[in-house]
């Protein structure tokens, strides 16, 4: 085979890192087999609507917002908390086109996002060593439950189709429109003088939308249910993601299909009389490429640089800068718009030692990329009692950093990349997994309402948090405003002196 030839299985050719070992493979093609001939998930269409928005978030006309689970699991497809996760995406999404002025491309991390990458095959549980949990499309997290299942994966598409359909009637009946600052409950919020901060950013952008309304926009006559249309402020663009872990079950869910028609030079073939073909990932609109997958000659590498879905690239302090321009090269080597983002991880004790690097290298290579910040991964600890959490101060320390460094290089952040949920606890309350916000919340809290089996996630006030943060710098940008990231709403928060 030709070292330039692509196919969906060419991955196979090369090393796997994360790979399952599954006992029974006589299964395991059966399983792959069954998935080949099911629906894709996500259009052609709606993948090439993605990369055109895309590539407005790479000019800096939009922001994007990458948020979600660290990892879903089966028990947790329900209506409340897609709902909930759904909401909070456009709660979040409203706070930062108020102080931003510009459109919010919004990509979840549901409907697939059930693997997880480990560091060890194995875990030891007591006295017994076992096969590490890695997912819901894989083992069970019960220890007795760890042999590598294909069955998983059938399970896996159907899950991810309940979501997607159950998130696309929400998205279409009027759900967008009921999630205005009046519903949002601050009485969460312990500092006197960030109190006073949120409400008046929440004034200000709920006079905004009442101004819209009393002009006409978003009051439509006849209602959703009667028959009307869901007005500009019901209707909003929803795409998925996932981590491209799980290569056997994303080549089974590559397609060859024409590229549509509306594309122009793109669709055609000077060749041929027939429209040009490519292969897409239909599992998802976006996938993206771990920090432990992203070996140069790796499976998962190769495997990506054949979709035509837009990708994402995880970017760690130990890519070097060299490293990840071959990279981009491999996955983009036509330089297309909108094609690339690349998800910063470093810890705020790292930023400030890789990030400028990375993006100078970048900037002499004339790569078009799209630049976001995820400032959860690199600021993982554990707590006395043994929880793994995270300290909000330090996640927006890393945040805040990245924005000052990219103006400081002459570039632009894009969007930011968040493991967060909306869902409650059985008592109604947020769930408790990490420290600090507006919330204060306190280590001896973390046990009341932890429910993550992955990584700790922000919960709904302590994600608005970042979310009123990300507008108000927007804010300040927009209207000229001098910057001081030693603020009320940074150092009330936790945020570290600069």
């Amino acid at each position: 085979m030709a070292d330039n030839l692509w196919i969906p299985s060419s991955w196979r050719n090369k090393h796997a890192a994360q790979d399952v070992v599954y006992p029974d493979r006589e299964k395991l093609d059966k399983v792959l087999g069954k998935i080949k001939t099911l629906p894709p998930l996500v259009s052609a269409s709606e993948i090439e609507r993605l990369r055109h928005q895309l590539s407005q978030v790479q000019q800096n006309h939009a922001f994007l917002l990458h948020a979600g689970d660290c990892a879903e699991s089966f028990d947790a497809c329900t209506q409340e908390n897609i709902s909930a996760k759904i909401g909070l995406i456009l709660s979040f999404s409203l706070i930062v086109v108020w102080g931003a002025r510009m459109p919010v491309v919004r990509i979840g991390r549901i409907a697939g996002q059930y693997a997880k990458p480990r560091s060890s095959p194995t875990e030891k549980i007591g006295d017994r060593e076992v096969v590490s949990f890695r997912g819901d499309n894989v083992n069970g997290l019960d220890p007795n439950d760890r042999t590598p299942d294909p069955d998983r994966m059938l399970s896996a598409y159907f899950h991810s189709t309940a979501t997607l359909n159950h998130v696309r009637s929400l998205l279409t009946s009027g759900f967008a429109s009921l999630h205005h600052p009046q519903d949002w409950s601050l009485t969460h919020v312990r500092s006197p003088a960030l109190r006073e901060e949120f409400e008046r950013i929440t004034e200000g952008l709920s006079d905004a939308l009442e101004f819209t309304r009393t002009i006409g926009l978003g009051k439509e006559s006849v209602s959703y249910e009667q028959g009307g249309g869901r007005g500009a402020l019901g209707e909003v663009d929803f795409y998925t993601s996932h981590e491209g872990l799980m290569l056997d079950f994303e080549e089974a869910m590559t397609r060859e299909f024409a590229i549509p028609s509306s594309l122009g030079s793109y669709a055609s073939n000077a060749s041929q009389a027939s429209p040009a073909k490519v292969h897409y990932n239909t599992s998802a609109h976006f996938l993206w490429i771990g920090d432990r997958t992203r070996q140069l000659d790796g499976a998962h590498v190769e495997y990506f640089r054949g979709i035509r879905n837009p990708i994402g690239v995880k970017v760690g302090p130990t890519m070097k800068a060299d490293e990840l321009v071959r990279l981009l090269q491999i996955v983009n080597p036509d330089r297309e718009s909108g094609k690339v983002t690349l998800i910063t991880r470093y810890g705020a004790g790292k930023v400030e030692e890789h990030l400028a690097g990375h993006i100078r290298a970048v900037q002499q290579s004339g790569h078009p990329v799209i630049w976001i910040s995820d400032p959860m991964h690199g600021n993982t600890l554990t707590s006395a009692s043994g929880l793994k959490t995270r300290n909000f101060g330090t996640i927006i320390s890393e945040l805040t950093a990245c924005l000052r460094i990219h103006a400081e290089c002459g570039s632009h952040l894009n969007g930011v990349s968040l493991e967060f949920t909306g869902e409650l606890a059985e008592d109604g309350f947020s769930v408790t997994e990490c420290l600090g916000g507006s919330m204060r919340l306190s280590e001896d809290q973390l046990p009341l309402r932890y429910q993550s089996f992955c990584d700790p996630r922000l919960n709904f006030e302590q994600s608005l948090d970042v979310a009123f943060l990300i507008s108000d710098h927007f804010k300040k940008a927009r209207t000229g405003t001098k910057r001081s990231y030693g603020d009320v709403l940074y150092s009330e928060l936790g945020g570290r002196k600069l």
